[in-house]
This record gives structure tokens, C-alpha cells and sequence, in this order.
């Protein structure tokens, strides 16, 4: 019988996430990981260049649909409105893979080295966002800042969603926290007033 079972990609993923979190990102080789997945470093090499490429992968699906969301987001959304949008239609991307993405956060928050590469990803993503939103037509200044607006909501609302025993939406996490930034220059009595209402300042956005 073969020894090759299906998604091999998957079943590395999954052994080098356990590691991690079991003895350390630094303390785990290669042939750990393939051994705890039945297979080989050959195999391991074919899908990742190196142990960070399973935490960082070259292939980004978030990175393509919010991309892709963006630019195809209805030409009458104002600017924060579109990225709402993005980072919505991106959230179920995660939640597919809802614990894998959790046990990857424990990696990185364990290590800053990860920590800073993290950042730099994140960064990467509001560059592109960006570029998105001036080939919509968005005056540079006005897309650069709705793009870092948008990916620090994102990274607040991954954060609380990670963290969440109640296991809420990502997509409502963002609305909440997108949301809530929208209060910070309001008044002190206008935001206490508010502060118990759902999220309504993006209706139909999804």
C-alpha cells in the first residue's frame, strides 16, 4: 500500500501548528514536523520553503479576496464603507480555518520575531489596499488612510475574535470594532449614549 495519503499540505500544516505551540517554533526542525505527519522532509520541502512558510505562506487567500472585494465593491460605497465590504467578504477565509488560525496566533505571539513579520504582513495587506482603493479612483492621501483605518480594525477585531469564548462572527467583530472606531471623535455623551447599540453605520454592507 502507498504511503501517500491526501493533502499533504494540510496534514504538515497541521503537525508543524502542534509543534509549535507544544515545544516552541524554535526548538522544532523540519523532520519533526514531517515525522508527526507521516512523511518525509522531501515532502515538507515541495509545499514550504522553510518552517515560516507555514505560518507565512507565499499563496494568500485573504490577501486575493480582499483584493478582489475591494475592487469589485459597489462604486457608490464612500471609502470606509468598501473596505467594511473587503474585510467582510475576507472573514469567512479565516473562519474556515477558524482553529488552525488560532493555534497560528499562539505561535506568533509566543515569538517576536514572528511578531514582526506579522506586522510587516499586515502592512503589506494596507499597501495593497491602497492600490486597490486609487484604481477605484480614491485621491492617495484618502485611500492610504482608509486602507491603515481598515487593517488596524482588522487586526483589533482578529484579536477579540481569537480571543472570543463565545466564538461571535469575525464579520461582526469587524462591524463592532469598526464601529467603535467611528466613536472616537464623537463626544464623551454621544458615545456613552451609543455605546449599547448594535452596529448600523454600514447597513447592507456585507
Amino acid at each position: 500500500m502507498s504511503r501517500w495519503k491526501p493533502d499533504a499540505r494540510g496534514r504538515l500544516e497541521k503537525a508543524a501548528l502542534e509543534l509549535y505551540n507544544h515545544q516552541g517554533f524554535d526548538a522544532t526542525t523540519v523532520a519533526e514536523i514531517a515525522t508527526r505527519a507521516g512523511l518525509t522532509e522531501r515532502t515538507f520541502y515541495r509545499h514550504f520553503t522553510d518552517k515560516r512558510e507555514v505560518l507565512f505562506p507565499a499563496a494568500n487567500p485573504l490577501a486575493d479576496t480582499l483584493a478582489n472585494a475591494t475592487a469589485t465593491a459597489p462604486a457608490s460605497l464612500p471609502p470606509l464603507a468598501v473596505i467594511t465590504h473587503a474585510l467582510t467578504e475576507a472573514a469567512p477565509v479565516l473562519e474556515e480555518r477558524a482553529d488552525l488560525a488560532r493555534q497560528r496566533q499562539a505561535v506568533i505571539a509566543a515569538n517576536p520575531e514572528l511578531q514582526e513579520r506579522e506586522l510587516a504582513k499586515l502592512a503589506a495587506l494596507a499597501s495593497m489596499l491602497a492600490r486597490t482603493l486609487r484604481e477605484r479612483g480614491l485621491e492617495a492621501t484618502t485611500a492610504a488612510l482608509a486602507a491603515e483605518i481598515g487593517i488596524a480594525t482588522f487586526k483589533v477585531a482578529f484579536e477579540r475574535w481569537i480571543n472570543d469564548p463565545d466564538r461571535h462572527p469575525l464579520a461582526q467583530r469587524i462591524r463592532e470594532t469598526l464601529d467603535t472606531a467611528g466613536h472616537l471623535t464623537a463626544p464623551a455623551e454621544h458615545v456613552a449614549a451609543t455605546d449599547d447599540v448594535s452596529f448600523t453605520g454600514h447597513e447592507g454592507v456585507t
